[in-house]
């Protein structure tokens, strides 16, 4: 008889509850979009209430439309977005919104702390982003006292969600360290790290460390009301998005990256080795004890959600009426299109940017007989070019290719794009088995927590599995080449424009 393991997986762009057998087969997933409010410019927060909300709705409406009873649900791991900010008071409770991953109103705090980044560098492994907790926090002592002196609790995305099952708060060890929280060496919270970001009063909020395995409580009676799920079913620590997608995809050393095309432009490989200050590279710790050496930025598929919301909304309003997804027409034309069919160079930096932290969303090369499609076609390359960049600057600190790429998020779910990224990066594409990987991932947690699989290399040969591998080809690579240098060249050109840009807006906005 099958084993059952709910994740809910708590992403920037939208969030699911999903359910998987013990072979990693995704019995059904129900999700809902994560609503950003964006009451300023690069405030990107959530109403935390709300949110709890609408994952009780979403657990309750998987487990009726999968046909199975929840006393079958076995396991539940909670996996998230990692960075921003989610805060309770000292009572547990919710008394302000959670703060996402691309959120940018501490780019200037982040800018000022990475000029010293070299005096913890040595302790974290981490440069400094303008999302990361240390940073709000830093951001909200300043600007927010009455915030800040109200916290209780420094949580993660899915701390929050964990809390709100078990009543119970913990962090988790990668997402910890993948936030500027944690001593690699000691891998313990490090009260230097919170001197550095000037918030030594928060070392004492923050809460007790878990492994992603171990299991931190129960379904309380309260969360069974609000979830349907079984009360007394054993919840787990869970992962760090990151991680989970790239465990759900087998990568476990340094023979293949795995690359997320989410909410963030995500590039990673484990390794024996910590990157250098000098790599521009993050290190945290994996689930396998390994090193996780990360070059990530907020310049992936958001930027291509945002550019259809915004230019085809006729068009999205139409294949809604004959029964279709805007995704559905864009595949087709992607299928029938190629390298040489834009012109058009985009910069993927609607949410952040991987150059010049002022850098900003641009297309260079439109005419007047540019057409629509060679614009959103040029959005999905510019995707992958900033992608590139991030993998040449893993290639260069490992020396070498991966022998393949293993590729997760929502990028995956079109094929054609899959074939650009391919050619982009000029090495072989996997995929594995699913739609949800990170919510594999959050499952593969579960059923090692639960003792169903005694570690993660018996969890992957049982629940990964290899779908399909996608090979470069080499007229595309050719085109595809000549229109990376060109991003490169421009990226560089522009360099020290973008900040006078910037001044600008502010002295407009000012008037």
């Amino acid at each position: 008889m099958s084993k059952y393991f709910l994740t809910i997986d708590n992403g920037g762009t939208n969030t699911k509850a999903i359910i998987f057998d013990d072979n990693g087969n995704q019995i059904n997933s129900v999700s809902f979009p994560t609503i950003r409010i964006e009451n300023k410019p690069g405030f990107h927060e959530i109403d935390l209430n709300d949110l709890w909300n609408a994952i009780g709705h979403a657990i309750k409406k998987v487990i009726r439309t999968s046909k199975i009873a929840a006393q079958d649900i076995i396991g539940v791991s909670c996996v998230g977005h990692g960075k921003g900010l989610y805060i309770l008071d000292n009572q547990k409770r919710i008394f302000t919104h959670g703060i996402l991953s691309t959120d940018s109103r501490a780019i200037k705090e982040a800018e000022r702390f990475e000029k010293d980044v070299s005096k913890i560098y040595p302790i974290s492994h981490q440069h400094v982003m303008e999302s990361q907790s240390p940073v709000l926090l830093n951001w909200l002592k300043n600007n927010r006292t009455d915030i800040y002196l109200n916290i209780g609790y420094v949580l993660a995305a899915k701390d929050f969600i964990r809390e709100r099952l078990t009543g119970q708060i913990f962090q988790e060890y990668g997402d910890a360290s993948g936030n500027n929280f944690l001593n690699l060496s000691t891998q313990q919270y490090d009260s230097r790290l919170f001197n550095f970001f000037d918030i030594p009063e928060m070392f004492s909020k923050m809460p007790p460390l878990k492994k992603y395995n171990e299991e931190v409580g129960e379904i309380t009676y309260k969360a069974a009301e609000d979830t349907g799920l079984l009360q007394g079913t054993p919840v787990f620590a869970g992962m760090f998005d990151i991680d989970a997608c790239s465990l759900a995809t087998g990568v476990v050393d340094d023979d293949y990256f795995s690359v997320i095309a989410g909410t963030w432009n995500i590039n990673v490989f484990p390794s024996k080795k910590l990157s250098e200050i000098s790599s521009g590279l993050m290190n945290s710790i994996y689930p396998n004890g390994l090193n996780l050496i990360e070059s990530s930025s907020a310049t992936s598929a958001g930027n291509l959600s945002m550019t259809l919301q915004s230019l085809m909304s006729e068009e999205i309003n139409n294949a809604k009426g004959s029964g279709k997804s805007i995704y559905d027409i864009l595949e087709d034309f992607l299928e029938h299109t190629d390298a040489s069919y834009s012109k058009v160079i985009f910069f993927p930096f609607l949410y952040g940017s991987n150059v010049n932290p002022d850098a900003e969303g641009a297309y260079i090369g439109i005419q007047s007989s540019t057409t629509k499609s060679a614009i959103i076609r040029s959005v999905y390359e510019g995707i992958a070019f900033s992608h590139r960049m991030h993998i040449e600057k893993l290639i260069k600190v490992l020396g070498h290719k991966p022998l393949a790429i293993r590729l997760s998020g929502g990028g995956t779910n079109s094929a054609a794009w899959v074939k650009i990224f391919s050619n982009i990066f000029n090495i072989p594409i996997q995929l594995v088995s699913g739609s949800e990987l990170g919510g594999l991932g959050g499952a593969m947690a579960s059923a090692i927590g639960i003792g169903l699989y005694k570690n993660i290399d018996e969890a992957i040969s049982k629940m990964v599995h290899i779908k399909k591998e996608y090979v470069p080809t080499y007229n595309q690579v050719k085109i595809y080449d000549k229109k990376y240098h060109m991003y490169v060249k421009l990226l560089n050109s522009l360099d020290k424009v973008w900040t006078n840009l910037k001044n600008m807006q502010e002295e407009i906005e000012e008037q």
